[in-house]
């Protein structure tokens, strides 16, 4: 499979699953996981997502930019991993150009420039550079998934469900 193909397929699968669990390390060496929303696909960033500046994550990727952001799709099974460096922009001209009306649901309404909107400092923008990506597309219909979950318990083997493939740091430079 060409690495275009793969990088397409990979796109797919996020867009089918809106929350990404994102890790970062603190201070201390470990690593934690939060829930964030993927933002539409946009160039110069292979993920990107939007959050508050003034919370732990900014200060954490100041000291270690390495993040994992990892998806997994409940009802399809199929999941992904992107390990990459993370990029942080308070760039009120980015912010605005790419802000969205959903927003204002993650920041409440302080009175002034805090309200949610395309002007809020409160709101940073967080560019994932992925250096790889492992994931795993189904090529399975549903029923043929139960099936292979029925037999593997049958029988003591471990289902099938899809084929994990993997990108890496050069095809995604491609």
């Amino acid at each position: 499979m060409t690495a275009s193909k793969k990088i397409d397929e990979l796109y797919d699968l996020i867009e089918g699953i809106e929350t990404a669990m994102f890790t970062t390390r603190r201070p201390t060496g470990q690593l934690v996981s939060r829930p964030m929303a993927t933002q539409d696909r946009i160039e110069g960033a292979d993920l990107w997502f939007v959050t508050n500046a003034d919370t732990h994550k900014i200060d954490e990727l100041a000291l270690d930019p390495h993040v994992n952001c990892s998806y997994y799709n409940n009802r399809t099974h199929e999941w992904v991993s992107v390990a990459g460096l993370a990029h942080v922009s308070k760039n009120r001209n980015k912010v605005r150009q790419l802000y969205s009306e959903s927003w204002k649901a993650w920041f409440d309404d302080e009175g002034g420039e805090r309200d949610g909107g395309p002007n809020d400092p409160r709101i940073a923008i967080i560019m994932v550079e992925a250096e790889m990506a492992t994931y795993m597309k189904v090529s399975k219909s549903r029923p043929i998934i139960l099936f292979d979950f029925l037999k593997s318990k049958v029988t003591g083997s471990r289902p099938t469900l899809g084929e994990v493939k993997e990108i890496t740091g050069a095809e995604l430079m491609d």
